[in-house]
């Protein structure tokens, strides 16, 4: 195996259902969002909107990194929790304060109305937040594992708390700088600041629905990340 491999678990051929697995040496990996599909958009594995449980395997999953809190990109946490995964669940500080009531909303519409569930869940997920001020470095992976992983999250100017996330992972000796973009912009959001591209990248996932979809802006913005990208050798 790749000593960085990146699995997609979501948003593979349409824009919902995000869900990518980066691998950092062997036997340790972590999820970067885990979203709702919606539609006729299914996950690789044939997970879809009626059909939401865990398709992938999840016992070297060490974290899950929230990019931000649209339901196509934490849709499917409970379903997260309901296999199995117990690690922590990293995110800006503004998404910590809106992940469980996404969730809680979430849970009511789809899942289930009985109250006792819905705070036992809540409670779960609130002791599992690791919430982080932008530009802040945490370690995810110490070095004692065989591998390191060390995150920091950026404004991403999509909404409230949406941060793109810079990974340094390292393994035996190399090391890589390995970036997911999110959802980002629009930049000229009367509210959010423009997300301002890497200086610098070994590896760049980009999510590109704003590309497709015409508005002006976006696309400028996506364009001005594929260019800091390129002269940067990514």
């Amino acid at each position: 195996m790749d000593e960085f491999q990146i699995i997609h678990h979501g948003a593979v051929t349409g824009v919902t259902g995000s869900c990518h697995e980066l691998f950092v040496g062997a036997g340790n990996s972590v999820l970067i969002d885990c979203g709702l599909f919606q539609g006729e958009e299914a996950s690789p594995g044939g997970a879809h909107a009626d059909q939401l449980e865990i398709d992938f395997d999840i016992r070297q999953v060490r974290a899950l990194l929230v990019t931000h809190c649209h339901i196509d990109h934490v849709g499917r946490i409970p379903w997260l929790i309901g296999a199995g995964f117990d690690g922590p669940i990293y995110c800006s500080e503004p998404t910590a304060e809106l992940l469980p009531l996404v969730l809680e909303d979430a849970l009511r519409i789809g899942v289930t109305r009985n109250e006792g569930l819905i705070r036992r869940f809540l409670k779960r997920i609130k002791k599992r937040l690791k919430p982080l001020g932008y530009a802040q470095w945490a370690v995810v992976l110490p070095a004692s594992t065989g591998a390191s992983l060390k995150i920091r999250f950026q404004p991403a100017g999509h909404i409230l708390g949406s941060a793109y996330i810079e990974c340094l992972a390292k393994v035996a000796g190399e090391q890589k700088k390995i970036i997911f973009s999110g959802d980002l912009g629009a930049p000229y959001a009367p509210l959010l600041s423009a997300p301002k591209p890497p200086y610098s990248a070994d590896l760049l996932v980009l999510e590109t629905i704003v590309c497709t979809r015409g508005a002006g802006s976006a696309v400028i913005g996506c364009r001005r990340w594929w260019s800091a990208a390129l002269k940067t050798g990514v």
